[in-house]
């Protein structure tokens, strides 16, 4: 048996499509004829037509072969067959079967001739301030009418309500149509109005891929993440935090999805750093659905009171905390502290000493009551100075109390020294004058004495 298509006209484009099948039978007395059936597969409908031998025939061509040929089966462009042959009567339940492909319009003697694969041809023009796009259409089949639409593209291309029908009689062949948003799956659809007719489709955002991780929303009421893309993608998605080093964001164990239709995430906490990794085959992508709103949960701050360290937690709804002790080295291996519940509107305080503290310790916290909830930490913790104890103060006192006095002794010891100098070098002035007035004085007694001593010798000579 072999099946093959064939086309039959009318006139002009006026063509059909039909199943030709050949069969090659040899026969025998006990064969009367032969059953060939033609089933539609995405329909499931069945033609069948039957060749009957008469008895003598049979006979006559006993050992024959008999070619036989029908080809009346019409179907549809692009459908797929089932042909099968059987004899009849049917011996043994055995039968000839075989699958067929019916051609479709990229077939040039088909999108030629068939009036349902003559579809036209689309221009357009976007105006983005408006959201509208401007379609032209040319090359139509005459006498009949044609549709444009805007639809989304996926398995099938879904409709989105803007659709316009321009009539056979209208010379103008522009419609202006409104899309809500871009979107790459976004497509223009035009068609003859003409039974089953081919349609044509062009996708004017086809590489603007950034909006379609635009869909990720959230139930606050639930908690649940969400993301349904408009447009079909293949990718896998994971939940993460971001963290300040290098814009890296750290993954959730367990998070990894395989996005089929809808990706949900139960029990999150809308923190401002937890983003969503979207990879697909072409790149990676972050994107984190709470950064431009205002984050409402909670917040937790660290201050230094007397000898202990103060850590608050303030929540603006009911939840539970983790607080953990970590080393900034390794933020994996940190110690639990804490469970702390916090009503809404309200705060906890937990006390620590101020021993932990210093540049390589940190305080966690996160949420305990979900299951993604990114970690806080807070770092370099504040040491309080050591108070030293009474003993300790009153020596350091007196040490500096002697202290000072020794230097002011040593400073009175040093002008006191400076003005005794002073003062004896101006003594010794005062005594040089003196001594030297008086060797005066004598120098003169001693002058007179010797003008008088010679006369006093003389008059005792005289004597």
């Amino acid at each position: 048996m072999k099946v093959s298509t064939v086309m039959k006209c009318s006139g002009n484009k006026w063509c059909s499509l039909y199943i030709n099948v050949n069969g090659t039978v040899i026969l025998n007395e006990n064969v009367r004829g032969i059953e060939i059936c033609v089933m539609t597969i995405s329909s499931s409908q069945t033609q069948c037509e039957s060749v009957r031998f008469s008895g003598h025939k049979s006979k006559k061509l006993d050992g024959h072969k008999v070619d036989v040929q029908f080809n009346c089966f019409e179907v549809g462009i692009a459908q797929q067959v089932y042909v099968t042959m059987k004899t009849l009567p049917n011996y043994c339940y055995v039968e000839l079967e075989k699958y067929h492909n019916v051609e479709d319009c990229d077939n040039k003697d088909i999108e030629n001739n068939i009036l349902s694969c003559l579809a036209g041809k689309l221009d357009y023009m976007v105006n983005e301030e408006k959201k509208s796009i401007t379609i032209h259409v040319s090359d139509i089949t005459e006498g009949f009418d044609y549709n444009v639409r805007l639809c989304l593209k996926r398995f099938i291309c879904k409709d989105i309500g803007a659709h316009a029908l321009i009539k056979a009689d209208n010379a103008i062949r522009s419609v202006t149509l409104h899309y809500p948003e871009i979107l790459p799956c976004l497509c223009i659809e035009g068609w003859s109005a003409i039974p089953d007719s081919r349609r044509v489709r062009l996708c004017p955002f086809k590489n603007d891929a950034d909006s379609v991780w635009n869909s990720i929303t959230y139930d606050s009421v639930t908690q649940t993440l969400a993301w349904q893309p408009l447009c079909p993608v293949n990718a896998t998605v994971s939940l993460c935090w971001m963290i300040d080093q290098n814009d890296t964001c750290v993954n959730f164990p367990s998070s990894l999805r395989t996005m089929n239709d809808k990706v949900l995430y139960v029990q999150v906490d809308p923190h401002p750093r937890l983003c969503a990794k979207i990879t697909t085959y072409m790149d990676s992508q972050v994107r984190c659905p709470f950064t431009n709103g205002q984050f409402p949960g909670w917040n937790v701050n660290i201050t230094a009171v007397d000898t202990l360290v103060e850590i608050r937690i303030t929540s603006k709804i009911n939840a539970s905390f983790t607080v953990r002790v970590c080393n900034s080295t390794g933020m994996t291996s940190c110690n639990l502290f804490a469970l702390v519940p916090v009503g809404a509107s309200s705060y906890a305080t937990l006390n620590i000493s101020s021993d932990i503290c210093g540049p390589n310790l940190c305080i966690q916290a996160s949420r305990s009551d979900v299951t993604y909830s990114v970690p806080v930490n807070i770092c370099n913790i504040p040491c309080k100075p050591k108070e030293h104890l009474p003993g300790e103060a009153s020596s350091l006192e007196t040490f500096l109390l002697s202290s000072v006095l020794l230097i002011l002794v040593a400073m009175f010891g040093f002008v006191g020294c400076i003005l005794l100098s002073v003062n004896y070098r101006k003594q010794r002035q005062e005594k040089c004058y003196i001594k030297s007035k008086v060797n005066h004085i004598s120098l003169g007694v001693a002058s007179s004495l010797e003008q008088r001593l010679p006369i006093m010798f003389a008059q005792m000579e005289d004597k």
